[in-house]
């Protein structure tokens, strides 16, 4: 009989953190259409709950939880009280994370540990609370969200350009210990992704030229390209795969 592979996530349950807007926000929605149950996270629990409505609205299941993942105990409690909530933990998705420009030689001690915490520190901890259940279920999908700055070089964003590098290192090591336990571990790395949050700048002209000079697909990227990576590796048919990082760049690294 032929087997064909299957994108649905009918019957998942799925944590998002740093969900309360931008791109964690769209991949809440996304997953949700793709069938899983959300548990939606992040420090702005009203955004959070606005969210949930919104799920809920268009006929799926999730529910707010308030997480901060500088707070690593908290990580802990949140991660438990969603498979609780559920029965499971099928899926995790690292979005949670900061971003700035600075020149090196302006990096202060500050930059360099609040980055750090935030998109290094905190989401090995979630890996950690999460791989857990998922070991102990022998079942899971964690997807890291990286960058296309994890493997090449972006000026003034040596802090970013680091914490993503160690994202990638993180996810190799994970998959290596925790795969042939069916938990696989992957990252998903985009390019210049147009959200609120980008806006300013790539609504600039001169700005977005630059951008599109190094984009050979000739446009930014959406929140939709994104989730279409994530949901490819949290679904049945990315289940081979494993300890990658999956590269949603429009071209950007291959020159």
């Amino acid at each position: 009989m032929t087997e064909y592979p299957r994108f649905d996530l009918n019957g998942q349950v799925a944590l998002v953190t740093g969900a309360s807007k931008g791109i964690g926000y769209g991949l809440a929605k996304a997953l949700a259409q793709a069938g899983a149950k959300v548990v939606v996270t992040a420090r702005d629990l009203p955004a959070l709950e606005t969210l949930a409505n919104e799920i809920r609205a268009e006929g799926g299941d999730a529910i707010a939880m308030q997480l901060d993942v500088l707070n690593i105990p908290q990580i802990s409690t949140v991660m438990q009280a969603a498979h609780d909530h559920y029965g499971r933990l099928d899926i995790l998705v690292n979005n949670a994370g900061l971003g700035a420009n600075h020149a090196a030689v302006d990096v202060t001690e500050a930059d360099w540990d609040g980055m750090m915490d935030v998109n290094l520190k905190g989401l090995f901890f979630c890996c950690q609370a999460a791989g857990r259940i998922m070991l102990e279920q022998g079942y899971g999908r964690i997807i890291n969200m990286s960058s296309q700055a994890s493997v090449v070089g972006i000026r003034d964003h040596a802090v970013y350009c680091a914490t993503k590098g160690g994202i990638n290192q993180l996810t190799r090591v994970l998959a290596l210990e925790w795969s042939a336990h069916g938990v696989t571990v992957n990252a998903v790395g985009p390019t210049f992704i147009y959200t609120p949050g980008t806006a300013e700048r790539l609504d600039n002209p001169e700005y977005l030229q630059g951008v599109l000079n190094r984009l050979p697909i000739g446009h930014v990227g959406t929140i939709a390209d994104v989730a279409g990576a994530v949901i490819y590796l949290a679904s049945p048919a990315g289940g081979m795969v494993s300890g990658t990082l999956l590269l949603v760049d429009g071209g950007w690294t291959a020159q």
